[in-house]
């Protein structure tokens, strides 16, 4: 009895201390285990009759987590029991239990003090031989058990549990006392033991916080982490110290941690503008041009959309005659502003790319080139009327040559004029016969000049039949009016 008394101090006294539970992180518990079997039959009815003596036993047992109210329990005992009445109503076995028990947790796993219930069931084996006082009576016997209990966990450390616990087990026999009357023989195992828990914490990133309660579980190799497995972050930005540029002041994940005034997505530390926002491509700076040149370094800062600029924003002169390239007609010639900065070098206010005269002062309406005598308009007309050709051919007569060659001398001394060369019929014969006519005689007046050494893009030879009379055609005068060749030069 004393012993049993003194076992109950050390359990009571133990129950104050705590610490971690057997978890998913440690699944497997061994135990160690002892204490006394009270009995309940027909030679008594009391689980708790502690005047009896003390029959006590020892154990080890085997969990397995489940979850995280959930155990799965092997345990093991051997010991004896038994129960005095009178002299002649008494028992004493040997007694060794094996039970397997399904273990319902009522809190969860971090908690201190962990209450439990349990149920299962098993084998009793019980041995009469070396203790019946009457000596015809000799039992062995193995019989099966329902288990039933519930009991406390303290956590004295990481890995160890104080264990108290009330274990009962139930047959369906009633001759273990040696008294077959109404009641089964059942026991009760008033149990303390120590358990322990064993098994590799799952730390995938080596940050010393285990998986399950890692809320950063990818952390890198060496990163500095909070008691969840997150990566520091003294500025409170959300940025890792790890990952943060500016770890001691607050910034943006954009700017890899460091502050923003403007925000642009550059950091301060890198913007030549920080109160304004910009492009990264000018460091943070406007420009209000688009020229690509920063305002604060923008001598022209009102550059047309479009317009290339030089370093200084400027558009770029390439011939420097104050005419930008985009509004210079000639970039790389210098010119007037007048003249969309081309050069003019006769002065006449035609610019020499659509002078077709540069070196001679002309008029705008001539492409720069100097009006034709009217002495010489009149020649021309001479000539054209004294082109003659052989009867319905395009053959020119010779007497016609002379003339041509004087159109010729006009066509050198107005390099720069133009000679359109028209033939005509009267209206004799068929119409299409004449205009063929009129077309081939206008053409063998330009394979002349060609031949003379006229720039064919000068001369236009078209023929127009009878279409463009001049005179009555019922006439013979009028007639011989309308077969002509007209010459016309002009700029």
């Amino acid at each position: 009895m004393k012993k049993l008394q003194l076992l109950l101090l050390y359990t009571c006294c133990a129950s104050v201390l705590a610490a971690n539970a057997q978890t998913q992180d440690k699944r497997w518990n061994i135990g160690l285990h002892g204490g006394a079997t009270t009995y309940h039959g027909d030679l008594g009815r009391s689980y708790f009759d502690f005047d009896q003596a003390f029959y006590g036993f020892g154990g080890v047992s085997v969990s397995r987590y489940l979850g995280k109210h959930f155990d799965l329990n092997l345990i093991g005992t051997m010991g004896e029991s038994g129960f005095i009445k009178n002299s002649d109503e008494n028992f004493r076995v040997k007694m060794n239990t094996a039970a397997l028990n399904l273990r319902f947790n009522l809190t969860n796993s971090d908690a201190h003090v962990r209450p439990f219930v349990y149920a299962g069931g098993g084998t009793l084996m019980w041995d009469r031989s070396d203790w019946v006082i009457k000596s015809d009576v000799t039992v062995k016997r193995t019989d099966a058990v329902f288990t039933f209990g519930l009991g406390l966990n303290f956590h004295l450390g990481e890995t160890v549990n104080l264990q108290l616990m009330e274990a009962g087990m139930f047959t369906d026999k009633d001759d273990i006392d040696r008294d077959v009357q109404k009641n089964n023989d059942d026991f009760l195992m008033h149990t303390v033991g120590l358990t322990f828990n064993f098994g590799k914490k799952k730390d995938a990133d080596g940050d010393h916080v285990v998986d399950r309660k890692d809320k950063c579980p990818d952390t890198p190799a060496g990163v500095a982490v909070d008691k969840s497995g997150c990566p520091l972050d003294r500025d409170k930005d959300g940025v890792a110290d790890y990952l943060d540029e500016c770890p001691d002041v607050a910034g943006t994940s954009q700017t890899k941690g460091c502050p923003d005034k403007d925000g642009d997505a550059i950091a301060d530390k890198d913007d030549r503008c920080p109160d304004v926002s910009g492009p990264s491509a000018l460091k943070g700076c406007p420009d209000a041009d688009l020229d690509g040149v920063p305002d604060i370094d923008d001598k022209c800062a009102s550059t047309t959309a479009g317009y290339k600029v030089d370093a200084a924003g400027c558009p770029l002169d390439n011939d420097k005659d104050g005419v930008v390239n985009e509004e210079d007609q000639c970039p790389d010639s210098s010119g007037t502003a007048a003249l969309h900065g081309c050069p003019d070098t006769d002065g006449d206010g035609v610019a020499d790319k659509d002078d077709h005269c540069p070196n001679a002062p002309g008029l705008l309406a001539n492409k720069g080139c100097p009006e034709i005598a009217k002495e010489d308009v009149k020649k021309i007309t001479q000539i054209a009327s004294k082109i003659y050709f052989e009867t319905n051919s395009d053959k020119i007569k010779t007497t016609s040559k002379i003339r041509l060659d004087e159109l010729i001398d006009l066509l050198k001394k107005y390099d720069s004029a133009n000679l359109s060369i028209e033939g005509h019929t009267d209206d004799k014969g068929d119409d299409k016969f004449n205009l063929t006519l009129s077309q081939k005689r206008a053409d063998a007046v330009k394979k002349y000049l060609l031949g003379k050494g006229i720039a064919e893009s000068r001369l236009t030879a078209i023929g127009y039949g009878e279409t463009k009379p001049i005179a009555d055609n019922k006439t013979s005068m009028g007639r011989t009016k309308n077969r002509r060749v007209e010459l016309h030069a002009a700029y």
